[in-house]
């Protein structure tokens, strides 16, 4: 299982960045097994990138090296780093793009990426998604020590959480992240939200009665709240795009009020 690489970029899929990765990887390992989690990552988006890795890497076998580049510093002094965590590899800028994994584990290690030999030859100041990642990626895949990628670090950068808070029977939170289909997903866990059916969730002055299990359980265009897939609370309209209701800036807040 140690050939699985899963790649998470902000690429998109109309240029060459992405298959060029893949050469890269299977000319260190041959038998090396890509897998595209996703490209579609707005550019630049980091805390996105974050979100999805955090949410994806748990359903790989243990030993997968996960590729994750959305890197704005490209080419800065940003640090190029790997990560082993919960049994899983992780390679891509030191960015914050591994927030969401680093907190969700008790142990994690962290080494900056020095050692040239498992990087191509020429580095450019702008692709190092080619020049470090992939072949680092490639070369964990192959079984090489995580001690020989470089110098080990303390304090790989960390984006600030995004919370929630419960006051009385008050849940505050926040959107992070909107899906394809327009849902808009919070900060507040399902599990927080001890009576879900007998909540009131309030969203830019829109007040949504309950907790719905699925999507279905509204009409169709009508905004609903529901436990997603993912564990959180997401805003959501039936066959509809809820981030066209609540705009492109979706309101900071989300209050879930639990009725006693």
């Amino acid at each position: 299982m140690g050939n699985i690489i899963t790649l998470t970029t902000d690429f998109g899929l109309k240029d060459h960045y992405v298959g060029v990765m893949k050469g890269v990887m299977l000319s260190v390992n041959e038998n090396a097994r890509p897998v595209d989690i996703t490209h579609c990552i707005d550019s630049h988006d980091i805390r996105a990138a974050s979100f999805v890795i955090g949410n994806s890497y748990r359903y790989f076998p243990a030993k997968t090296v996960h590729l994750v580049v959305v890197d704005p510093g490209v080419g800065s002094e940003r640090r190029p780093v790997a990560v082993l965590a919960d049994g899983h590899f992780f390679v891509g800028p030191d960015n914050g793009v591994f927030s969401s994994v680093i907190r969700s584990c008790e142990d994690f290690r962290a080494r900056e990426i020095k050692n040239l030999d498992y990087c191509l030859k020429e580095i450019s100041s702008t692709f190092h998604g080619r020049d470090i990642f992939a072949p680092v990626a490639a070369h964990l895949s192959l079984g090489v020590p995580f001690s020989e990628i470089g110098p080990q670090i303390k304090d790989p950068e960390i984006l600030p959480r995004d919370g929630y808070s419960v006051t009385g029977n008050e849940i505050r939170g926040t959107v992070v992240y909107t899906d394809k289909f327009g849902n808009l997903v919070t900060s507040i866990p399902t599990e927080a939200v001890g009576n879900g059916a007998g909540a009131s969730v309030t969203v830019g002055g829109k007040r949504i009665a309950g907790i719905s299990e699925s999507y279905s359980s509204a009409e169709t265009g009508e905004i609903l709240a529901v436990g997603g897939s993912g564990g959180y609370i997401e805003i959501s309209v039936n066959q509809g795009r809820a981030c066209d209701v609540f705009g492109e800036e979706p309101p900071e807040v989300i209050i879930v009020e639990e009725k006693n």
